[in-house]
């Protein structure tokens, strides 16, 4: 089978996130890098795209150039990554959507819920894909759990409690590092710090297992650090669309937390919990009965979670393989889109711009809320 083109806008040689999304896109040889605008230092980005392999024509210092490039070559990119700072997602987003690329933009999606809702009106608009990477969600017992839920072994779903806390912005000494100062500026990083950056993901995945939507939120910012204009800890209660009731903490100064991603899901008829750091394995606790583990890659889970899996059971699979999830449904999808199809998106459940706008959207609310003392907003 032919490999899909793609390429990428930020993500460079010193960033945190682009070494992750390359080697998950390589992950089941369904797309090759082709081009690329990596560093917001021009020479150094078209050095490192030609040594992932793009040829020196496709190794652009910017992402407008880049854009003009590929608009204009008969073997344009089948996708294009955005992983650059948030403020910038809007921008880049909307002009290769409307060049008619297809894009899977970092979270979060925009820094304003206009440039958000601007987004999905023009994917759709450009019949084009525009997927969000909320990458968690493509941790094979993530899909367990929305699976077990979509079946009604829970029963209601009566509560979810999430958690995304780590310790790394904890130094007061980091002030002037420019890998945590951008995240603090709200230039860059838009209504929110830790909240966009690291609590957006637990309250996606509580979305996307239950199913359901944030309604509406009651928040509690804090700048532990003295002199940050963002929140380095946050404290959510919401409540979601089908009633369930929710629980958030985020936090960047919980120090000996070091990636701190779980979720629980509390239903009438059981509950499940599961945490990042021990990826392969959810306990499932059936109401009255003792509680017992399941295991990634077992014959036992459901369709959803088994394709999920790459290794057999008992071997660690981790991170590159749940955003490999997300660029293997995403290679489903734009092969279906090549051959005129429609894809089963239940089957293949790709953070969608429509995701990434409600995600946008609590995260105003949220902040929104804080500003008043934590009374209720609607999202």
């Amino acid at each position: 089978m032919t490999k899909l083109s793609w390429g990428m806008i930020g993500g460079g040689e010193e960033s945190q996130i682009g070494g992750a999304h390359r080697i998950a896109a390589g992950l089941d040889g369904a797309f090759r890098f082709a081009a690329g605008a990596l560093d917001i230092d021009a020479a150094r980005g078209r050095g490192f795209a030609i040594r992932l392999g793009a040829e020196e024509d496709r190794a652009y210092g910017d992402w407008r150039s880049m854009l003009a490039g590929e608009a204009a070559r008969p073997d344009r990119l089948d996708l294009v990554t955005v992983a650059t700072p948030n403020a910038t997602h809007y921008e880049i987003t909307k002009a290769f959507l409307e060049a008619g690329f297809n894009v899977l933009c970092e979270k979060p999606m925009t820094v304003t819920t206009a440039e958000a809702e601007e987004i999905v009106a023009t994917a759709r608009q450009a019949g084009r894909l525009c997927a969000v990477n909320f990458g968690y969600s493509g941790y094979p017992l993530v899909r367990q759990m929305k699976a077990m839920v979509a079946q009604g072994d829970l029963g209601r779903v009566r509560l979810v409690v999430a958690e995304f806390a780590h310790g790394f912005h904890a130094d007061a000494a980091d002030a002037d590092n420019p890998r945590v100062r951008w995240r603090y500026d709200p230039a860059q990083a838009g209504v929110s710090s830790v909240l966009a950056d690291a609590g957006s993901h637990a309250l996606h995945m509580a979305c996307f297992v239950t199913g359901q939507q944030v309604a509406r939120v009651s928040a509690d910012f804090a700048s532990c650090i003295e002199g940050r204009a963002l929140e380095d800890d946050a404290a959510l209660a919401f409540r979601m669309s089908g009633g369930t009731v929710g629980r958030l903490w985020t936090s960047a100064v919980a120090v000996g937390r070091m990636h701190g991603l779980t979720l629980q899901v509390f239903g009438e008829k059981g509950g499940l919990s599961w945490a990042q750091e021990q990826p392969n394995q959810v306990i499932w606790t059936p109401l009255s009965e003792p509680s017992r583990i399941l295991e990634r890659g077992s014959q036992a889970l459901a369709p959803l979670a088994q394709r999920g899996s790459r290794l057999a059971i008992g071997h660690a699979e981790g991170l590159y393989g749940a955003f490999g999830n997300l660029y293997a449904d995403l290679a489903a999808a734009i092969r279906a889109q090549k051959a005129g199809d429609i894809i089963d998106l239940g089957n293949h459940p790709v953070p969608t711009a429509e995701e990434g706008l409600h995600s946008v959207a609590a995260i105003h609310a949220a902040a929104e809320s804080a500003r008043a003392q934590g009374a209720w907003v609607e999202v």
